[in-house]
């Protein structure tokens, strides 16, 4: 693999001691984001294909940068590609790489309950092979992109989209890494011998989500077939703990959420050198 280390080192600091940045929407859905320092992260909407559904995703890089970099595909929580997921895209971008948010639901439809969001994730994991379909697509489209280096690609994903990365790899789907935060683990593909993707999963321990036997299970299951993985069980922490919307939609919905912004902060810097560490070998 490329040294990327430098370039993600410089690109941290930057951002971190002096972010100043003005954004442009323009009429063919291309969002313009101008750092300081010759900085420019560009997000553009996109549309892709699946044999029977139009896909509509969203995919950022840093146009200041030369010479194809690794991809990461960032898969939605269970409301839908949204805001949240392109955000999470552009940080991606700031870092250096190419990162595109995925669309789950097909035309980029997002719930606005949480019926119809267990209903739109429920569909997709009973029926993984239209999943996967809609992962594999997204991985041609981001693989297409002429600043990706088609050979280094990884995947986050957060709450339904942590369960369908975490599937993704047990699969053997052809991934570096997955990253995944507040993820379900009761998978409709559980970790076989075919998973050569390391894994960094991050949850919380009073996650609600999730039970203290599907956690004992998947465990022992990457254990049984010698999984590359991490997993961090952040104390005191519930579901949703990177999301800023999961306090107000808890109690909208009376849902059992909490942001946390000192474990989102911790979360996502161990995600950082998580992927650092492989693309810099």
């Amino acid at each position: 693999m490329k040294i990327y280390k430098w370039m993600l080192l410089i690109l941290v600091i930057v951002f971190t001691a002096c972010k100043s940045e003005t954004k442009d929407k323009t009429e063919d859905g291309v969002n313009v984001v101008i750092e300081k320092n010759d900085i420019k992260i560009i997000g553009k909407e996109i549309s892709y294909d699946t044999d029977s559904t139009l896909m509509r995703g969203y995919i950022s890089h840093n146009e200041a940068l030369e010479g194809k970099r690794p991809g990461i595909l960032v898969v939605h929580e269970w409301w839908g590609h949204d805001e949240f997921a392109r955000e999470k895209a552009d940080e991606l971008a700031e870092l250096g790489y190419v990162a595109l948010a995925v669309d789950m639901y097909g035309q980029g439809k997002q719930a606005q309950h949480p019926d119809e969001a267990m209903e739109f994730s429920s569909n997709v994991m009973k029926n993984f092979d239209t999943a996967k379909q809609r992962f594999m697509a997204a991985m041609q489209a981001l693989k297409a992109d002429k600043n990706v280096d088609p050979d280094n690609i990884s995947a986050i994903g957060f709450c339904f989209g942590g369960s369908v990365a975490l599937a993704m790899a047990n699969s053997g789907v052809d991934l570096d890494a997955v990253a995944v935060f507040h993820s379900g683990l009761g998978l409709p593909v559980m970790p076989t011998e075919d998973i050569k993707t390391k894994l960094l999963i991050q949850n919380g321990a009073e996650d609600k989500m999730i039970t203290d036997e599907q956690e004992k299970e998947f465990k022992a299951q990457l254990d049984a077939v010698n999984a590359d993985y991490e997993y961090i069980a952040y104390e005191g922490v519930m579901h949703s703990f990177t999301n800023k919307d999961a306090d107000s939609l808890a109690k909208k919905y009376d849902l059992p959420l909490a942001y946390d912004e000192e474990v989102a902060t911790k979360s996502w810097e161990k995600m950082t050198n998580f992927l650092e560490d492989i693309y810099s070998n």
